[in-house]
């Protein structure tokens, strides 16, 4: 049986795009990335079996106006642009593709990483504007301690990156088991116990009603003086007016950013104006490599589902559906 999917944006990595054309699928693409409306429309009066979903919002009124869309699946990890309460609400699972994209994402916060202790991008403005300026205010790594918040499959290969340059590691991760081996990491109970350590804070986890602005004013406090924060989870989980802030006032030595609560970055946002803050437009997993992976993963879980066969429910973020079903 063939099947009709929409792909959220405007190309699918080969892998995906070879998986669904043996299957003899049917691959509708957005005209505009971006574009809410078009989502919505084309969802309105298109008969979709299921929807390969990336960072464009996949909202209540796109579920709602297709009624023969069976599965959701996210291009990645991160569903906070998918509207899983409606979704969930018309029995349609939404998936996940864990894993897929994660030496792609540890390799960014790594880069990420070195370049707020070098300031390599301070350093390549001033060469581009004709400057030799040799200031000696870049930070050696090694010694100094990284905290992880999250300790999944992203976190340990960061950890492992970072135990190659000589940090010391330390995370908290309640979803992690007691009895793990967490590879001479030190673990923390709260969070509140891992930011006095953390010369360098690098978030790893998903966005939840507790994870949500888990990084707030309070929080930036209890970091070490001259610490370092890199998000390449999502914009959610930091309060940006009180980062801003540390950031302008020096209280954090810098930050870097792969990913903001509203994408993409508002021209007249407050944060072009820090030089003491990296960032990257949300491409930690846009590596060919990465992308190939999670799009056959998507492509392979939605036409598992699709046609009975065994789906892997740690990928589903509302398995009570399943249950339901």
């Amino acid at each position: 049986m063939t099947y009709r999917f929409l792909v959220t944006t405007t190309s699918l990595g080969q892998g995906g795009r070879q998986l669904l054309a043996e299957a003899d699928c049917t691959v509708d693409y957005l005209d505009d990335a971006n574009d809410v409306a078009e989502v919505e429309r084309r969802m309105s009066s298109v008969a979709y079996d299921a929807v390969i979903s990336r960072t464009v919002a996949l909202n209540a009124k796109a579920i709602n106006a297709c009624p023969t869309l069976k599965i959701i699946c996210k291009h990645g990890v991160g569903v906070t642009n998918i509207d899983v309460a409606a979704a969930t609400e018309r029995g349609i699972p939404v998936l996940t593709t864990p894993a897929t994209n994660a030496q792609s994402v540890a390799e960014l916060t790594l880069a990420l990483m070195l370049n707020g202790a070098r300031r390599l991008p301070f350093f390549q403005q001033e060469v581009t504007a004709g400057r030799w300026t040799r200031t000696g205010d870049g930070e050696e790594l090694q010694g100094k301690t990284l905290g992880l918040v999250g300790f999944g499959e992203i976190g340990r290969r960061v950890a492992r990156f970072a135990r190659i340059i000589g940090m010391q590691v330390a995370f908290f991760d309640p979803a992690a088991p007691t009895d793990g081996d967490f590879d001479g990491a030190q673990r923390c109970e709260t969070l509140e116990a891992l930011l006095p350590l953390s010369d360098v804070l690098s978030l790893h986890c998903p966005v939840t009603p507790k994870t949500q602005l888990m990084i707030n004013a309070e929080r930036l406090t209890l970091l070490p003086p001259n610490a370092t924060l890199i998000n390449t989870a999502r914009g959610e989980l930091i309060d940006e007016d009180a980062l801003f802030a540390a950031l302008q006032s020096g209280q954090l030595r810098a930050a870097a950013l792969d990913t903001v609560t509203h994408e993409p970055l508002a021209a007249d946002h407050p944060f072009r104006a820090l030089h003491n803050l990296i960032i990257t437009p949300h491409i930690g997993g846009s590596t060919p490599q990465a992308l190939d992976a999670v799009a056959q993963s998507a492509a392979r879980q939605c036409l598992a589902f699709l046609d009975n066969q065994q789906i892997n429910l740690s990928a589903c973020v509302n398995p009570q559906v399943l249950n339901r079903s």
